[in-house]
């Protein structure tokens, strides 16, 4: 029986990461999809958090990926840290058995393990949901994406063992690499 297994990224996962990236995202318009660029370019910067690159590996193959990177929070009071939560792929002849659940289910229990509380993603609602995201603005957080209502979402992750304090409010400013997808 083959199994699930979720793992965060190594070395030897870049170019199946990349594989699955470009097939997940693959437009007509397009050679090689911006979500490939985007996740080579935050490997590379400070965003980059190595325990909340997550892969779903089935019968050896890398099929799944999730990504979680830093973000800040701006407010009057200073900036508060958060992670954004993309891209997010399963290879298309994995897709709709779990696997992309799975995947991120793992990246955001790392996240928690790690003490975060806060993720952002900019996604189908529908699909988040599961996990709890919710509206961003509800949350008091905004972005270049604000306006695009219900995709824009949030999740308040459970606090750390004996770590309790107030969620970031405010802007949600994303590291330079994003502006390119």
């Amino acid at each position: 029986m083959t199994t699930l297994r979720l793992r965060p990224e190594g070395p030897a996962d870049t170019e199946p990461i990349r594989r699955v990236l470009a097939a997940a995202f693959a437009r007509p318009d397009a050679a090689t999809p911006p979500e490939v660029g985007l996740v080579d370019a935050l490997r590379d910067s400070a965003a980059w958090i190595p325990e909340l690159a997550m892969v779903a590996e089935y019968g050896g193959e890398v099929v799944g990926y999730a990504l979680l990177s830093r973000v800040t929070v701006r407010d009057d009071g200073g900036v508060g840290p958060a992670l954004a939560l993309g891209p997010v792929a399963v290879a298309p002849h994995r897709q709709r058995v779990g696997h992309g659940t799975a995947v991120v289910q793992a990246a955001l229990e790392a996240a928690t393990e790690l003490g975060e509380r806060l993720v952002v993603v900019l996604g189908d609602p529908a699909y988040y949901r599961r996990f709890g995201f919710e509206r961003a603005d509800r949350m008091g957080l905004t972005s270049p994406w604000s306006g695009l209502g219900e995709p824009w979402q949030a999740l308040a992750l459970p606090p750390a063992a004996g770590g309790l304090g107030p969620l970031p409010r405010g802007e949600v400013v994303f590291p330079p690499p994003w502006s390119r997808v």
